[in-house]
């Protein structure tokens, strides 16, 4: 698994790096500041900001770890490699929900740029996962906590990513 590319347009890649680039500096020099200030309190096996601190870079030194991957398994896609007649990272396609008798539509993005609000879902999500492959016309059943989705896809383009 540790070989999987992740698609990620350079802007999205540029977010990443800069979250990474912050969290490995002013963010983990603040909580290895509280570390060392909760340690100076005394007893370590009774001190909870000490055991807090320690925690609080635990979990900072994991979202590092994380983000460092993914910046490692990139794959920096452009929009004009990307595949007009079927639905791939970097697409916008507007489907028809079968269950909820709407339109909707959908862009495929990368880390960094996902914006459920917006429809922006990824890739690696359940719709995203569903809807990659499909082309116009072809019907996508996802599985989802509410049930299978039922989406007919009816327009495939690129989002301008």
């Amino acid at each position: 698994m540790a070989d999987d590319r992740i698609p990620m347009t350079r802007d999205g890649y540029d977010k990443k790096k800069a979250e990474l680039d912050h969290l490995k500096g002013s963010v983990m020099l603040e909580v290895t500041k509280r570390v060392a200030s909760a340690r100076d309190l005394g007893d370590l096996s009774e001190n909870a900001e000490y055991h807090a601190a320690r925690e609080d870079q635990g979990q900072l030194q994991a979202k590092i770890n994380q983000l460092q991957d993914q910046l490692n398994r990139a794959e920096i896609v452009t929009t004009d490699t990307l595949p007009k007649d079927v639905i791939a990272f970097g697409s916008r396609v507007t489907v028809f929900d079968e269950d909820m008798d709407e339109e909707e539509t959908f862009e495929l993005v990368g880390p960094g740029q996902e914006d459920p609000a917006a429809n922006r879902i990824l890739t690696s999500s359940p719709i995203g996962q569903g809807l990659i492959g499909k082309k116009k016309g072809e019907v996508a059943e996802i599985q989802a906590p509410k049930g299978v989705l039922r989406f007919k896809v009816l327009k495939i383009e690129a989002a301008g990513i």
